[in-house]
């Protein structure tokens, strides 16, 4: 209610952040709903920012497992992280994929389409959501257009 108590909340939530040492990318898309401590809509904007930094990359306009297979499945992806020569750099480029449509469908569509109330989204459970799309996006700091 206070700036003074809006700063001690973010020096807390940007202290937590910075612990985990979270990926810029990850607060680039939610610092005023992380500010605000509204951890339901600070996950569903980091998240959508991984699919907007696939769509950057990859030049793709699709969203969700449709862009992501797109960009990182079948025989000719678009992004990649090795020269997928060996079966090991294979798997790791199908479980990434396998990775972000989980991502996808087990959190950014439930946020998305689901009210709220319905969705409770706790500040341990936001900080740990925020800490796999860290590690999404240095993965995709690696990553490589073909």
């Amino acid at each position: 209610t206070t700036l003074k108590g809006a700063l001690a909340r973010a020096g807390h939530l940007q202290a937590a952040l910075e612990s985990r040492n979270v990926h810029p990318e990850v607060l680039k898309y939610c610092r005023a709903e992380l500010l605000e401590e509204n951890y339901f809509h600070a996950v569903l904007e980091a998240t959508k920012g991984v699919a907007q930094r696939i769509r950057d990359m990859s030049g793709l306009g699709s969203d969700g497992a449709d862009l992501v297979n797109t960009a990182f499945s079948g025989k000719s992806p678009i992004l990649t992280f090795s020269s997928l020569e060996t079966e090991t750099d294979k798997s790791e480029q199908r479980g990434f994929s396998n990775l972000l449509i989980g991502l996808f469908g087990a959190i950014r569509n439930p946020v998305a389409h689901a009210p709220k109330i319905s969705w409770p989204m706790s500040e341990l459970d936001a900080l740990d959501i925020m800490t796999f799309i860290s590690f999404v996006h240095r993965k995709l700091d690696g990553a490589v257009k073909i």
